[in-house]
Formats: C-alpha cells, sequence, structure tokens
C-alpha cells in the first residue's frame, strides 16, 4: 500500500486521521517535533524538529507517496511569543514551503495542504485578517507558486471549526459551561455557522489523496448542516441530556466585552456568520459526509469531560 507522511502526527486531527488511513490499508509515517510524542500504535516516527524554513525533511519524506500537512502553529488562549505574527509566518509560512520544496524534490505524487475558512476570510477582510488567518491564505499562496506547472499535485482543504472527541477551543468549553448548568447570554443571536466533524474531516482527506483529477482551488468543506449558536447550544444539551439554560444579551454588548477582555476571536466564533457550501467540495471529491450532526455530536459529547450539574 502506498505510505503517506502525516505532519503533526500526534495532534487533534493528526492522530484521527493517521489511525482513520492505517484503517484504511495506508502505511502512515508521523512527522513529529519531539522524540518523546505519543503516536497511535502503527504510525512510524519521523522526528523532525521545530518547523520553519531550516527543518530537513529529508528522512521523514523517503518513500513517501504523499504528505498531509496539518502541522501548523494555531491560536493560542495566552499568547507567548514576542512578535506572534512573524511566529505564525516562521511555522506556517515558511515551515509548510520549505516542506512543499523538499517533497517536490523526493518524488511525493501529491500534498494535502490542511489550511482553515480563516484563510478565505483573510482574502476578503486582510485588515480584520488575524495573524493565524494570513499566514493560512500566505501559505496556500506559497505552496501554489512551488507546485505550479510541476509533477506534484497539491490540494488545499480549508475546514471551519473542527470538534469530535478530544476537540480543544471553544467546543469543550461550552460543553463544561452547559455541564454546569450555566446561563449563557446568547439567546438573541442570529446567526449561521458551519462546523465539521472529525470523522468527516479525516474521512475528506482520504478523498482528497485519492481523487483522481482534484481541483487545484482551495476547497471549502463542512458537516452540510449550518446552526446559529443557540440551536448548536440547544443540539449539544440534547446529546448532553442536559437543560440549556440561555438569556438574551444585544451582540454589540457581547462583542464589546470580548474587547475589553482580549476575546474578540471567541466572542467573533459565537456571534458572527460562517457559513459554507460544501457541495462543490463534494462533486470535486467525490465524498460524501459519513456521520450525520447529530451522530458526531453525540460522539463528541460523550468523550468530552463535563461536570455535574450544580
Amino acid at each position: 500500500m502506498p505510505r503517506v507522511l502525516v505532519t503533526g502526527a500526534n495532534g487533534f486531527i493528526g492522530a484521527a486521521l493517521s489511525r482513520h488511513l492505517l484503517a484504511a490499508g495506508w502505511e502512515v509515517r508521523g512527522a513529529i517535533r519531539r522524540p518523546q510524542a505519543k503516536l497511535p500504535a502503527g504510525v512510524e516516527p519521523a522526528v523532525v524538529g521545530d518547523l520553519d524554513s531550516r527543518t530537513d525533511w529529508t528522512r521523514a519524506l523517503a518513500g513517501s507517496q504523499a504528505v498531509v500537512h496539518c502541522a501548523a502553529r494555531v491560536h493560542v488562549f495566552r499568547e507567548g511569543a514576542a512578535d506572534p505574527s512573524a511566529a505564525f509566518h516562521r511555522v506556517n509560512v515558511e515551515g509548510s514551503a520549505a516542506l512543499a520544496r523538499q517533497a517536490l524534490g523526493s518524488g511525493v505524487e501529491r500534498l494535502i495542504f490542511l489550511s482553515s475558512i480563516g484563510a478565505a476570510q483573510a482574502a476578503v477582510d486582510p485588515a480584520a485578517a488575524t495573524s493565524y488567518q494570513q499566514s493560512k491564505l500566505d501559505a496556500e499562496a506559497a505552496l501554489q507558486e512551488i507546485t505550479a506547472d510541476s509533477p506534484m499535485t497539491l490540494v488545499i482543504l480549508r475546514p471551519p471549526l473542527v470538534y469530535g472527541p478530544g476537540a480543544p477551543g471553544n467546543f469543550p468549553r461550552l460543553a463544561k459551561l452547559l455541564a454546569r448548568g450555566f446561563p449563557l447570554p446568547l439567546a438573541g443571536i442570529d446567526n449561521r455557522r458551519s462546523l465539521i466533524y472529525l470523522g468527516n474531516l479525516t474521512s475528506a482527506i482520504e478523498a482528497a489523496l485519492t481523487a483522481e483529477h482534484p481541483p487545484a482551488a482551495p476547497l471549502a468543506l463542512c458537516d452540510g448542516a449550518d446552526f446559529s449558536t443557540p440551536a448548536l447550544l440547544r443540539a449539544m444539551g440534547r446529546a448532553m441530556g442536559q437543560r440549556v439554560r440561555l438569556w438574551p444579551c444585544p451582540p454589540v454588548l457581547l462583542r464589546f466585552a470580548g474587547a475589553l477582555l482580549n476575546r474578540r476571536t471567541a466572542v467573533a466564533a459565537l456571534t458572527e456568520s460562517l457559513a459554507i457550501d460544501n457541495r462543490p467540495t463534494c462533486e470535486a471529491l467525490g465524498w460524501t459526509p459519513p456521520f450525520g450532526v447529530d451522530e458526531a455530536l453525540a460522539a463528541s459529547l460523550a468523550a468530552t469531560p463535563q461536570e455535574p450539574e450544580r
């Protein structure tokens, strides 16, 4: 079977993808920064160190027919870098470009780049883009330039928020708040947001690895069902068997509070719309999300640490 190199193979998405591909019969090599990183059983480790323009991918790429680049510098709750924009650029742009150049030189046939729907937002409104979103857009451009007129196929996937067992970020935080029975000031939000379940994302990545003629343009993907924030919370509550307490608060006040507390991005994710039409991606990859939203939420919340209502 073909061998695929998965970068960030010990991360939330990378580990799930590695298990998925192993079950599908692929040989999986997992690129990790440190030797002590834990990988799923059956994944061959490849230690590459930190990601930047100087990373040596020679051993990791040897004998690999495909690469799925999941590793990235992502949003962090408390930013520790002195220059976050430079740090995002170094890892997400320079590091990705170095991998693409070396993959091309190693004879890799296909490179799947896990970008973000935030790249599309950065393309539309650069002034409002976060450093992370801009770095993903810049990385896409760099990879497209490197692979143009080359024998290596580039597939760019743009997922929205990814949820599932062990998910980081807002999803488990919301689940914990619901489990504690806290009333949330979100009843007045009338938005539409697309999400993607981890199992649907790994299925889409496999489809991108095997699609005969994937398009060169970035592909946005999601579960195929949109939620308002209140509707999502109620769906989560049903899956948890938990009463959901919501009360209305004007979104402008929520955004003002987010600015005061330096939580603009988190508040925007709860109050703004981000709806995705995944039909073009389904057609391009010959893919259909295998998990429905109710099934996906139930599986995710069954594995999300929760606290009983007090």
